[in-house]
């Protein structure tokens, strides 16, 4: 049953056509190995990661490294450890020797949950042909059970009061990113939300962009967003990275002539509605 349980779901999948719940799979899938490698043997667990071409060997007892179990090559760290957002995953909060990261066993399972999900998701990259009547019946009652769940978000449905014309390069890569439902650094959210925030977007809205996100979680999300709108916690209002602190952690793609005669993309924002304003007449959430 397991065996072939596999390919018949990832014919399903890729069958619905959706990519939000190929990522909501694969996510899950990723999650059920994670849980399920903690309770293997350390020999085990090195022989999946050498599937995946980890470079990864027992830790060596040493004084200062008695808590850890394994070592991984740093190049296979960062390639995992990039998407994870807690700061306890930044290589500078790591034990690094000579080029090798040390783990505990429960984090090279948190690490191979993200090879996992990666292996996964290009498995849905395949094409299927035409399938027969009853299967596409049992798909779209999948897609239905999907869309009852999370929500069909709608990305043209921003208050009238928002002009998407007149976001800066940085939010522009921000929103189309998040529409797509790839991951998002946790900078590249903040600097999202507080600008959106900022410019009249509603709290609603704001947790609605984040629906498409495979770790989207609403409780936790809407508080996020709820706090950093004033709303909760220190009632503090926070406001968006400048543009010099955007640039050194990589989130400007690249400048226009605007951006060379500001510092913030929220006067980014102001200059460019007042440039719109003088050239035409502008429709609300144009």
């Amino acid at each position: 049953m397991e065996i072939p349980s596999f390919p018949i779901a990832i014919m399903m999948v890729v069958a619905t056509a959706d990519s939000r719940i190929k990522r909501t799979y694969a996510l899950a899938e990723a999650k059920r190995a994670s849980t399920l490698l903690k309770g293997e043997r350390k020999e085990t667990i090195m022989k999946i990661a050498n599937n995946f071409k980890w470079k990864l060997e027992p830790a060596q007892p040493r004084p200062n490294l008695l808590n850890y179990d394994f070592a991984l090559d740093f190049k296979d760290y960062i390639r995992n450890a990039a998407i994870i957002q807690h700061k306890k995953w930044k290589l500078v909060n790591r034990m690094l020797s000579k080029g090798e990261v040390f783990l505990t066993k429960v984090e090279v399972c948190r690490l191979l949950e993200e090879e996992v999900r990666r292996y996964i998701e290009q498995k849905l990259q395949v094409k299927v042909k035409s399938l027969s009547p009853d299967i596409m019946n049992r798909i779209n009652r999948l897609k239905q059970l999907f869309y009852e769940k999370r929500g069909k978000t709608s990305w043209e449905e921003i208050p009238s009061e928002v002009i998407i014309i007149a976001y800066p390069p940085c939010i522009k890569r921000l929103h189309e990113t998040i529409s797509s439902g790839h991951h998002l650094s946790h900078i590249g959210r903040f600097t999202l939300t507080t600008f959106l925030v900022n410019i009249g977007m509603t709290t609603e809205n704001v947790v609605d962009l984040f629906r498409s996100l495979a770790d989207f979680k609403e409780r936790m999300t809407r508080y996020q967003v709820e706090h950093i709108a004033g709303l909760k916690g220190s009632r503090t209002k926070y406001i968006p990275p400048q543009c010099d602190t955007l640039r050194t952690h990589g989130v400007c793609p690249g400048m226009d002539d605007i951006c060379r005669r500001i510092r913030h993309p929220l006067a980014y924002y102001r200059r460019k509605l007042r440039i719109i304003k003088t050239e035409a007449p502008l429709a609300p959430g144009a």
